[in-house]
């Protein structure tokens, strides 16, 4: 689906979510769905900032030609792959505080959230760079260059146009799986909604709205991901440079 398409699917989605929402019996509740919202959209961007550099650290360390930086992000991966998201998730909040510091909800839910789906991010990083064409890496070992520069200047600025439209897909499975941070008390839509409807018994209405609202911050996300892929497009493409 095109930018402008997009776009027009967002503001239809807006415009009927308020319109129902002003029809509904929370009309005056606006405030409660707001602070909700903003939670939800603090979490979102917080964890996408973190799996970024789990991703990066992690997808490079899998190329790593030292052993044990290889072996930690091998098993970083696999562990998190393997393993449902919610146990990690109730692990970090419940568990790891036996044996250190206690997390607040909100910071146990952005390392949940960053955890299970950097791993699945660093493979897109790794095959990206895989993906990069040899003559690449021949001719920047031919320049002498580092393999901290050679990877800086050379590998990765390709490998990020490889990896951006993958990554649109890495965005939206981080986006729901944040619905889960409800179970650890963090007051974001979903928790908001739980408690709304079991003190008014709306059900309908309360989860129809926030439908609306996850179907508008997923398009803003998939909007955000189609600039990014299109702003990367620009530059010289792969094809052409092996």
């Amino acid at each position: 689906m095109s930018i402008r398409a997009l776009l027009i699917t967002l503001c239809i989605t807006v415009v009927t979510g308020l319109a129902y929402f002003q029809h509904s019996p929370f009309a005056d509740s606006a405030d409660v769905f707001l602070q909700a919202a903003g939670v939800t959209v603090e979490l979102i961007l917080a964890s996408m900032i973190l799996t970024v550099i789990i991703a990066f650290s992690a997808g490079i360390g899998r190329l790593s030609t030292v052993r044990l930086i290889r072996w930690l992000s091998i098993g970083y991966v696999e562990i998190f792959r393997g393993t449902s998201a919610l146990v990690q998730l109730f692990w970090l909040f419940y568990v790891l505080p036996l044996f250190g510091p206690r997390v607040d909800p909100f910071t146990a839910g952005v390392l949940g959230v960053s955890l299970n789906v950097g791993a699945y991010a660093a493979i897109v990083v790794e095959s990206s760079i895989r993906a990069v064409p040899k003559a690449q890496h021949e001719a920047a070992t031919a320049l002498n260059m580092s393999e901290f520069n050679r990877m800086r200047r050379i590998i990765l600025p390709q490998a990020i146009r490889i990896m951006i439209p993958p990554f649109g897909n890495i965005a939206i499975q981080l986006f729901k799986l944040t619905a889960l941070v409800s179970f650890i008390g963090i007051s974001d839509l979903t928790y908001t909604a739980y408690q709304l409807n079991q003190t008014t018994y709306r059900t309908v209405e309360v989860f129809t709205i926030i439908l609306f609202i996850y179907f508008a911050i997923g398009l803003c996300i998939t909007i955000g991901m189609k600039v990014l892929e299109k702003h990367f497009s620009r530059g010289i493409r792969l094809g052409g440079a092996g």
